[in-house]
């Protein structure tokens, strides 16, 4: 197993795109638009590769303020959820963003993600709110 950032705009990046679009916005009927991934040459993008150079994981990190950095677009092909890959990805992420200089890691959960990320030490934040038409609570973890 591989894990390791991916520059903005290379074919790996295309790569996590496809991934993103397939596991998170297919399915809900949306998809991205070139104004949101322009945005995206400031964040941090990690991928998890098999031996094979496989892509089997990713997500991205955005850069807040106040010392806290964002973790979103967290995405794991389908036939290998439930694999621990995904706590790979987000174990190495915030030792990433640990070594970066932040200090806390916040994200917004889709409710089914609430138990995966309690198990990592996230904690809810606020109240659910709807975002992309799905329910979502804002977590939170120290680093």
């Amino acid at each position: 197993m591989k894990i390791h950032p991916v520059a903005f705009g290379t074919p790996e990046y295309d790569e996590l795109i496809r991934l993103r679009y397939r596991v998170l916005k297919e399915p809900l009927g949306l998809d991205f638009s070139e104004e949101d991934l322009s945005k995206e040459f400031e964040d941090t993008h990690v991928a998890l590769y098999d031996d094979a150079y496989q892509l089997l994981a990713c997500l991205v990190l955005s850069p807040e303020t106040g010392g806290q950095v964002r973790m979103r677009q967290v995405a794991v092909l389908p036939e290998k959820q439930n694999s621990g890959f995904g706590r790979e990805l987000v174990g190495y992420s915030e030792d990433w963003s640990r070594r970066a200089g932040f200090k806390e890691m916040v994200l917004h959960a889709r409710e089914q993600a609430i138990p995966f990320y309690e198990k990592l030490g996230y904690k809810k934040a606020g109240k659910k709110f709807t975002e992309v038409g799905l329910d979502h609570w804002q977590m939170k973890k120290s680093l």
